[in-house]
């Protein structure tokens, strides 16, 4: 069914509103037929799409509902997150940052809401992976991730300035999996292996008395007396 504008030809174009075979409507602009321009889609299922449109597909700024609560809010390209959005979980997580064919991908922060932990850092195909930080409550570790496992060399920050050097190592038991069957692999998280630590040094300045105004002028006098007879002496 369709209530709106049509052009010449009779297509649907201008404003509209429509509802599909399967139950759901959309209500917005159309262009030669398609939806194009700005709409809101409402799905059976709950879900619901406000936004922008490009012949018929989710194209540039866009809010989509889901129905288990969550929310995207960003850019989308041929109906795919993707560009820069936000991602607001079921559970209370959320994501900010760059998006590629709808996995996070590039650069972004993933706040877990439950331990106000943040992973702030780089993402591959919707995992974590590359330079990252990842912030807890009372410290920081600083290093490379792979398939949201921490890799390599890295640090840990505490709080109270001590910082733990080392490296995550697979254990033995991963390598020989890793060689029966690779996938299982990536499911045996690496282990933290502590090579340094960094103890905390307390600074506290050298606070001197300032001198009185009778030593002030007795040094003062004293400079004066020793330039004069090393001119003099330079003189002879």
């Amino acid at each position: 069914e369709y209530d709106g504008e049509r052009n010449s030809e009779g297509e649907r174009h201008g404003r509209g509103k429509a509802r599909l075979p399967n139950g759901d409507t959309y209500d917005g602009e159309y262009e030669h037929g398609l939806r194009n321009g700005q709409g809101t889609y409402r799905f059976t299922n709950g879900a619901r799409y406000v936004g922008e449109y490009r012949q018929n597909k989710k194209h540039g700024q866009g809010i989509f509902f889901y129905p288990d609560g969550s929310k995207y809010e960003g850019d989308w390209v041929d109906d795919q997150r993707h560009g820069y959005g936000v991602y607001t979980y079921a559970n209370g997580d959320s994501y900010t940052g760059d998006w590629f064919n709808h996995n996070r991908h590039g650069q972004g922060t993933y706040i877990y809401k439950d331990t106000g932990s943040k992973y702030v850092g780089g993402w591959i195909n919707g995992n974590q992976g590359g330079a990252a930080e990842l912030i807890h409550l009372n410290h920081r570790f600083q290093g490379m991730f792979l398939n949201g496992n921490p890799v390599g060399r890295g640090k840990y920050v505490f709080n109270n300035g001590c910082e733990q050097h080392g490296e995550y190592v697979r254990s033995e038991q991963a390598k020989e999996e890793e060689e029966e069957e690779e996938e299982r692999s990536l499911l045996v998280a690496p282990k933290w292996k502590v090579t340094d630590i960094t103890k905390v040094t307390l600074w506290t300045p050298n606070v001197e008395e300032p001198p009185s105004p009778k030593e002030a002028l007795q040094t003062a006098a004293e400079a004066a007396a020793e330039a004069a007879a090393e001119a003099a002496a330079e003189a002879a």
